[in-house]
């Protein structure tokens, strides 16, 4: 694997490239301040996973998809798709454009479309289980026991969390008010039952018993 200079961020040593530096300033340009922390704490928690588990991985590519993963996350978010694979394509798109080969490309567009489903996420190739594990990480606390505690309050300390939670609930709340066809399958149908008044959306349930088809009795 190709070999890159390095740099301390909160103490992590981290792959320090003109793209990702880009990636930085686009995640900084589209995420509010809490939620810019956020990719950044996932990236960071991301590479120390990789580090104290000897996984070795492409680290512009895990880089990329981390910083990259919710630029779609806000209450602009006007769908139609549901909001991770809408942001998979834009961090795509934006590999492609820095020259980044298809296959690459492609390991991000997994990594931050798989982002909040660590059922199939973890089980992938090495950057899309490491960026979902970064992120699973920062959000649930997933796998908290491998990263030493000082290590974790240095990089909270460089990159607080800034009420994520709440903030954080309030953009799942509007996707589930503003587009709850696409939550049918994911968490964010979680909050809409939860704090969202009159939420409804299509259940697997009644997707599989209106399929278009005569069933021949057995």
């Amino acid at each position: 694997m190709q070999q890159i200079n390095g740099r301390q961020l909160a103490g992590v040593t981290v792959p320090d490239t003109a793209i990702i530096a880009s990636a930085i300033d686009h995640a900084r340009n589209s995420c509010e301040p809490y939620l810019f922390n956020h990719v950044v704490r996932s990236w960071l928690f991301a590479v120390r996973l990789a580090q104290l588990q000897n996984i070795e991985h492409d680290g512009e590519v895990l880089a990329v998809a981390a910083l990259l993963h919710d630029i779609t996350l806000n209450e602009r978010f006007a769908g139609p798709r549901r909001f991770e694979v809408e942001g998979a394509d834009l961090a795509r798109l934006f590999a492609r454009e820095h020259g980044f080969d298809r296959s690459r490309a492609q390991l991000i567009w997994d990594s931050v479309a798989l982002n909040s489903t660590p059922s199939i996420g973890l089980f992938k190739e090495a950057e899309v289980a490491l960026c979902t594990a970064g992120i699973c990480f920062d959000v649930v606390g997933l796998q908290y026991e491998l990263i030493p505690p000082s290590e974790v309050a240095a990089i909270v300390a460089e990159f607080p969390r800034l009420g994520m939670k709440q903030k954080m609930t309030r953009c799942f709340c509007h996707i589930a008010r503003t587009q709850p066809g696409t939550t049918y399958d994911n968490f964010i149908r979680d909050f809409g039952e939860r704090f969202v008044a009159g939420y409804k959306a299509s259940s697997v349930v009644e997707l599989v018993m209106g399929a278009p088809f005569d069933e021949e009795q057995p």
